[in-house]
């Protein structure tokens, strides 16, 4: 060795430092290139204005704060160019650890194969400690924590390496090409798609209940789905008109099962506001001669929603302005629909029912010598069989479908229609939107008779059921005019009319 040993000892030490320097250089840098990808403009924004909000601090230690902010916004305006550049200095880092550690064997008179061995030895030192410090996983744990504190780090590597922007614009524009989403969505999309993925290896290594793990899912889905996907269409809802009465509310109300109804004029796109049951209830428990006012008197604003609109927006705007439902809007300005709170909530955990909601058959149940209780999703070739009859009917497939097209709008419990000597009758429903579930079909000479008119009162439960299902009876299928007494304004003014045009009536949630 030519150095004297004191000179030698000094610059073995020197070696050494800067080794283990460029080790915290590199796990840094490992650090800051998973992080620079899942900061996002609005996070840095929202922390500026914290900053700026924030009394308790010096007006010195606060413009600090946010010059540190302004540069990791400027890195992250290309965070390609950014994230290459700390890989360059990552990789730089862990060859120099190496031949720095041969030249410190070097030093001590080593042969040659003695330093590639000492060289070797220490960059494995290195992948472990890497494997163990896990720089990466705090990167993407607290991505803005770490670009701050390595602003000036960060901001270095990227000004001594140009040539990683070249590599950084060529990506952002084969990026761009191929998607047409901003740099915020894309790492937003590329975050739900981890986070779908830790899910399944969680269920997969069955730690988590997999309906915890749905439900986890389906909130990572909510801002893939539109309102327009769970919103009651305009054909399954209930309406009611402007100038029907309080009392013709409540007997909708009892009869539907709802207790929030959308108020028309003139059809379904000329809406007036939105009426609840309780409003009715208290404009008339104590007032019985308010029930001749006119709904239009207590209905409310409506809340309009455009169908595009994905379901977290949606659910949290309700949950702010504190509104159960809204109305949905398409792109003509025509009503599309309705959606309640409780349709978002279904996505997250599933079909809510009460205790009042009843389970839906799945078979055709014979009540009587020829009357059955038939589901209202059963085929209609189930019911040409059973009553040996033929139903040409080729537009509607179903019970439910058949009992529609006959009244021309929305069936509700009570409502009843007659086809080929059969009377059809509504009876049931199931569910929390109060679809009919269960429909009565019985020939049409027996359902004047009294046995007949027996089985509906058992069936229908309430005496008002009955007593539109017997004024129904009475009106040709196809006509959408008055009833008899029990539901001859309700059916009326809540009535609408089947059609495909975008004006047509629909009855609504």
């Amino acid at each position: 060795m030519s150095l004297p040993d004191t000179t030698a000892l000094l610059l073995v030490a020197v070696l050494a430092v800067v080794t283990l320097l460029l080790v915290w250089l590199s796990l840094s840098m490992a650090a800051a290139e998973a992080a620079v990808g899942r900061v996002t403009r609005a996070s840095l924004n929202n922390l500026i204005f914290e900053v700026q909000t924030d009394t308790e601090t010096s007006r010195f230690t606060r413009l600090k704060k946010i010059a540190k902010i302004h540069t990791v916004q400027r890195l992250i305006a290309d965070r390609f160019a950014t994230a290459g550049s700390c890989a360059f200095f990552r990789i730089a880092c862990n060859v120099l650890d190496g031949v720095l550690v041969s030249s410190i064997a070097s030093l001590f008179g080593a042969v040659l194969w003695e330093q590639l061995l000492a060289g070797l030895v220490f960059a494995l030192i290195v992948a472990v400690v890497s494997i163990l410090v896990r720089p990466r996983s705090a990167g993407a744990s607290k991505p803005v924590d770490i670009m701050l504190g390595r602003a000036r780090l960060v901001s270095f590597a990227v000004a001594i390496t140009p040539f990683a922007r070249v590599g950084g614009h060529q990506t952002s524009k084969r990026r761009g090409r191929e998607s047409e989403l901003s740099d915020d969505e894309e790492l937003e999309k590329i975050q739900h798609e981890q986070g779908r993925a830790a899910i399944d290896r969680l269920v997969e290594s069955n730690d988590f209940d997999p309906e915890v793990s749905e439900m986890l899912r389906n909130v990572l889905t909510l801002s893939d789905t539109l309102t327009r996907e769970i919103m009651v269409p305009r054909t399954d809802m209930i309406c009611i008109e402007h100038d029907a009465s309080l009392e013709d509310l409540l007997k909708l109300c009892t009869r539907s099962g709802f207790s929030r109804v959308p108020v028309i004029g003139e059809d379904v796109d000329d809406l007036v506001g939105i009426v609840y049951l309780k409003d009715a209830v208290r404009a008339t428990a104590f007032n019985p001669a308010a029930g001749t006012r006119s709904v239009e008197t207590i209905c409310r604003q409506p809340m309009l929603v455009p169908e595009s609109k994905p379901v977290d927006d949606l659910f949290h705007e309700m949950q702010r302005t504190r509104q159960h439902v809204a109305m949905v809007v398409d792109e003509y300005g025509g009503i599309a629909g309705l959606v309640t709170i409780e349709d978002t909530l279904e996505q997250i955990v599933g079909e809510l029912e009460d205790e009042h909601d009843r389970t839906q058959r799945s078979e055709p149940e014979r009540i009587g010598e020829r009357t059955w209780r038939m589901p209202a999703r059963t085929p209609i070739a189930d019911l040409e069989e059973i009553f040996e009859v033929d139903i040409d009917e080729d537009d509607v497939d179903t019970v439910y479908g058949l009992l529609t097209k006959l009244l021309g709008r929305v069936p509700i419990v009570g409502m009843s229609a007659m086809t080929r000597g059969l009377q059809l009758t509504a009876v049931d429903s199931a569910g929390r939107r109060k679809k009919v579930s269960t429909v009565l079909v019985e020939p049409a000479g027996e359902a004047n008779g009294e046995t007949a008119g027996e089985h509906r009162e058992e069936e229908a439960k309430t005496s008002s059921s009955s007593e539109s299902s017997d004024a129904s009876r009475r009106e040709k299928p196809s006509n959408s005019g008055s009833r008899g007494d029990g539901g001859r304004s309700s059916d009326k003014r809540s009535s609408s009319k089947h059609g495909t045009d975008k004006h047509s009536d629909d009855a609504a949630q």
